[in-house]
């Protein structure tokens, strides 16, 4: 499933892209049918036409990683070069990734969701969110947090 979204990434119109076989098991997960193996093969000419057709994107974002690491880096690194005025980024529900997922994407978000510590926009969360800059790793999850009183901090 895809669909253009514009407050995953900070100032980024995002075509996110939902990876089948998600290996986490995330207690409240909002999207459990993609633990399922489920939808079509995401090659590159099925992306070339997804980005053909969604005009105006700026950000090409995976969410999830599947259970293929190699296939899907892969992919990541196609779309990387193929599409180089797109910004690369992934949401991972690991609580780390390796450091080749740093070199590779523009944005990566860790952690998994967990209900007590909510999502992004939750002072309180766990899950982190990096916008990497010349090889450097900047946390800019509190762009997702509002100024004032945030509504999710009890």
């Amino acid at each position: 499933m895809t669909s253009v979204v514009m407050e995953e990434i900070p100032d980024m119109v995002c075509l996110a892209v939902d990876i089948s076989n998600c290996l986490g098991r995330c207690e409240g997960c909002h999207s459990p049918f993609l633990m399922d193996n489920i939808g079509r093969e995401l090659t590159p000419e099925v992306v070339d036409a997804l980005i053909s057709d969604n005009f105006g994107v700026n950000c090409f974002l995976l969410l999830g990683e599947g259970n293929d690491q190699k296939a899907f880096l892969d992919l990541a690194r196609y779309v990387k070069s193929a599409h180089k005025d797109l910004a690369l980024a992934i949401y991972s529900g690991r609580v780390e990734v390796e450091d080749e997922f740093y070199s590779l994407f523009d944005y990566v978000k860790v952690g998994p969701y967990l209900p007590f510590k909510g999502p992004l926009n939750n002072r309180n969360t766990n899950q982190r969110l990096y916008h990497i800059v010349n090889g450097r790793k900047m946390d800019i999850t509190s762009r997702f947090w509002h100024h004032g009183i945030d509504p999710n901090v009890k």
